[in-house]
């Protein structure tokens, strides 16, 4: 089947679920991922004839290699989206070697594994687009995520030496950082956490997953080819280094 198809990991909510939205509208048949059967559920639902969904968990490999060969079933990917990612917040004093070590494995180990999964199948192909998902408090930092912070710094760091790597393939490799985006992640903040960030933003409002998954949709088009090796700040304002 001639489809170009678009693979977006964590996409049963939040930032995740408007960018698999936007590259279906974009006419992207879209593989989203999740971690259970209910939020594999809610995707394909998302998604209906445009796309399918398959669980995911980014912190076991054999979870990892399982899902790259079930899309390859499906044929050719043009376009992967690195989006799904967790927090275990706390201040360094009281964080756990667990919480560190969940965090770091999921959100930027998790990106190496499906990236490493899909290089060679893009680079024989000769064309594709690796978008990862960061934070802008992976430059701005954050306090009480620094296991959050370092993830995403990682993941930027990742982003700019893979895009050297394999740019003479014609294959782009950005990243996107959302600042304070109204989602169900952030609903856990408490107000005075939400009100404090509110106050540093200078267009003075939250973002939407929408306007991230523009930018998505952006760089996974014939429109960013040029682009590359790039951190795509999305914050309103927030961070402006």
């Amino acid at each position: 089947m001639d489809r170009k198809i678009a693979v977006v990991t964590g996409a049963s909510r939040g930032i995740g679920h408007a960018i698999a939205q936007q590259l279906k509208e974009d006419g992207f048949f879209v593989v989203g991922t999740a971690t259970s059967e209910s939020g594999v559920d809610k995707v394909k639902e998302a998604l209906a004839d445009q796309g399918t969904a398959i669980v995911l968990r980014q912190d076991d490999v054999e979870s990892c290699d399982g899902f790259i060969k079930a899309v390859a079933e499906l044929g050719p990917v043009s376009v992967l989206v690195n989006n799904a990612g967790i927090t275990r917040d706390n201040l360094m004093l009281r964080m756990k070697q667990d919480d560190w070590d969940a965090v770091l494995n999921t959100n930027l180990s998790g990106v190496y594994r499906i990236c490493k999964g899909f290089l060679k199948p893009l680079m024989k192909q000769r064309g594709g687009r690796i978008i990862n998902i960061s934070s802008v408090v992976g430059s701005m930092g954050n306090p009480g995520q620094a296991n959050y912070c370092a993830s995403k710094a990682g993941i930027e760091g990742f982003t700019r030496s893979l895009a050297v790597e394999i740019g003479s393939r014609n294959i782009t490799v950005n990243a996107v950082a959302p600042g304070f985006i109204a989602t169900d992640m952030t609903e856990e903040l408490s107000d005075e956490q939400r009100q404090v960030m509110l106050n540093n933003i200078p267009l003075g409002r939250y973002g939407d997953a929408k306007e991230v998954a523009a930018a998505v949709s952006f760089l996974a088009s014939d429109a960013s080819s040029y682009i590359t090796g790039q951190v795509i700040q999305v914050n309103g304002g927030l961070f402006m280094g």
